[in-house]
């Protein structure tokens, strides 16, 4: 499940000033469903939103959700499955690993803090840091505690004044790392373990072409929790109806592309208005921008000619360009085109795509 189908029901659950449990994975060993600084929310009614098992398990977190709600303390649990033999619950799981979770109760009368932060981090334009403490030996720091940071930003939950520089500290370290990690602190002899997880907010995914094959993109966009903008020159194409899958529609003249949006608060863009003015206009807009993926839809013929028509502006695309576009999967279909493309932006954003391509 999404992060942002987590900040709707989040969002739903707040609203109706419901209790929440935070359930977050603090430490995998071997083989799991979900690694460090994967997040899941679980009401107090019982119900859940996002998997850290794949749903064996969830039932025995809500359980124990209820014991965190009752006495309002974190709680770190050990799920062990590396015993085959076992089957733990007796439902054979098999999945070779272990992993430590730790459960917080979100205070409802103080906006559900600490998640209100993570989400609010989530959902905006820059990244930020969540530190967690998962262990502690000083009694003014207890487990739970949490810290979220962002680039103004700051939000205490449980820390004392003594720690939040230590903590602080920590966030601007690893903001910018690639996952979530452990590391042991210490304060004047006391130590504590604390998870550092990087809040990267929701990928933002420019479609430039409304055209019946961006539909399917739009919609599988959205399903995996990316926000979408689909422009296009054509106002009868934004007006058939079957584009309620983007977050925005916008009708814009090519060549003014940067002057009605803000380029550089997205993640990637794709190029497919099938007009070939068109798209030279698209590529000339975000050549000038630092956006990790462009994506051209067409054959190589047609970005050549584009890439030559652009002159010296196309220099800047290299290694960002990528056309034709989506992993090749023998997509056949509006539908199987979007899924190459998505995978493709996926790929590219976790720095895997050179391992795809080769096959990894």
């Amino acid at each position: 499940m999404s992060t942002r189908r987590i900040l709707e029901a989040f969002e739903h659950w707040r609203d109706a000033h419901a209790p929440l449990v935070l359930v977050t994975v603090v430490d995998t060993e071997g083989s799991t469903y979900t690694k460090p600084g994967h997040r899941i929310l679980i009401c107090g009614a019982g119900g859940f939103q996002g998997l850290v098992s794949g749903g064996c398990l969830e039932g025995d977190l809500a359980e124990h959700a209820r014991e965190v709600l009752a006495s309002g303390r974190a709680q770190l649990l050990t799920y062990d499955l590396r015993d085959d033999h076992d089957g733990i619950f007796g439902l054979g799981i098999g999945c070779n690993g272990l992993f430590r979770v730790l459960l917080q109760a979100l205070d409802a009368d103080a906006g559900h803090a600490p998640f209100d932060a993570i989400a609010a981090a989530l959902l905006g334009d820059a990244p930020g840091c969540v530190a967690t403490v998962v262990e502690s030996a000083d009694p003014a720091l207890p487990p739970g505690a949490t810290l979220v940071t962002g680039n103004d930003t700051e939000s205490a939950c449980g820390v004392p004044a003594a720690w939040r520089d230590v903590l602080r500290r920590g966030c601007r370290e690893h903001r910018q790392a690639p996952r979530a990690l452990s590391v042991t602190e210490t304060l004047s002899g006391p130590k504590a373990r604390v998870l550092y997880a990087p809040l990267r907010p929701l990928p933002r995914l420019l479609v430039l072409g409304a055209g019946l094959d961006a539909v399917a993109l739009l919609e599988i966009a959205r399903e995996l929790g990316w926000r979408v903008t689909v422009a296009d020159h054509r106002p009868a194409y934004l007006a058939r109806g079957d584009l309620a899958a983007a977050d925005r529609t916008l009708q814009v003249v090519p060549a003014e592309l940067a002057r009605n949006l803000d380029l550089a608060q997205y993640t990637a863009a794709v190029v497919m208005s099938h007009h070939l003015v068109t798209d030279r206009a698209y590529l000339a807009a975000l050549a000038t921008t630092a956006l990790p993926y462009v994506g051209l839809l067409g054959p190589r013929a047609r970005r050549d000619r584009l890439l030559a028509d652009l002159g010296s502006a196309a220099e800047s695309l290299r290694g960002r360009l990528r056309a034709p576009i989506g992993l090749p999967i023998g997509a056949d279909s509006p539908e199987t085109i979007a899924l190459a493309i998505l995978a493709e932006i996926h790929a590219t954003l976790s720095g895997r795509l050179d391992l795809v391509a080769a096959g990894d």
